[in-house]
């Protein structure tokens, strides 16, 4: 199945944004908290566990893609690994996860993965910022995206 990405209206509040957001990339929030979870590579679907480590962080990482407009094809999830990396990571379960995706990257799309990376400078993921996700979900994603130091289109606003 092929992943679609939306670009997500900066008007809309964070909540708005993520259900749409899952529903046009064919997720759900059921998914964060079940026993496995589908990964898709190489047109395959691979049914993985859903460690709690993975529980924990699913939500906001959907979250982030919201902020940013990264895909969730392999080039997409490798620059939101590099972009997670640097903005910031509170768990060794995130670092090793960003780190296996940006490894990935430098062989999917080592250019993106890169310029995601240096993207990040000096903004703010919400792993560390501090506010917890329901606080972030009542706010618009502008508004979010200016305190986290996102850019106002997110980083993907032009193909």
């Amino acid at each position: 199945m092929p992943l679609r990405v939306t670009h997500v209206p900066s008007h809309m509040t964070l909540r708005e944004g993520r259900d749409l957001y899952l529903e046009c990339n064919g997720f759900s929030m059921a998914e964060y908290s079940s026993p496995t979870f589908a990964f898709h590579i190489l047109g395959r679907t691979l049914k993985l566990p859903n460690p709690p480590a993975r529980r924990e962080v699913v939500a906001l990482h959907d979250l982030h893609h919201v902020l940013t407009g990264y895909g969730t094809d392999l080039a997409g999830e490798s620059e939101m690994g590099a972009w997670e990396l640097r903005a910031g990571c509170n768990t060794p379960f995130l670092w090793m996860i960003n780190l296996t995706a940006v490894m990935g990257g430098l062989f999917v799309a080592p250019l993106r993965t890169l310029r995601a990376f240096r993207a990040a400078k000096g903004q703010r993921s919400l792993y560390v910022d501090g506010r917890g996700a329901e606080a972030a979900l009542k706010l618009t994603i502008a508004e979010l995206r200016r305190q986290l130091g996102v850019p106002a289109g997110g980083h993907t606003a032009a193909p």
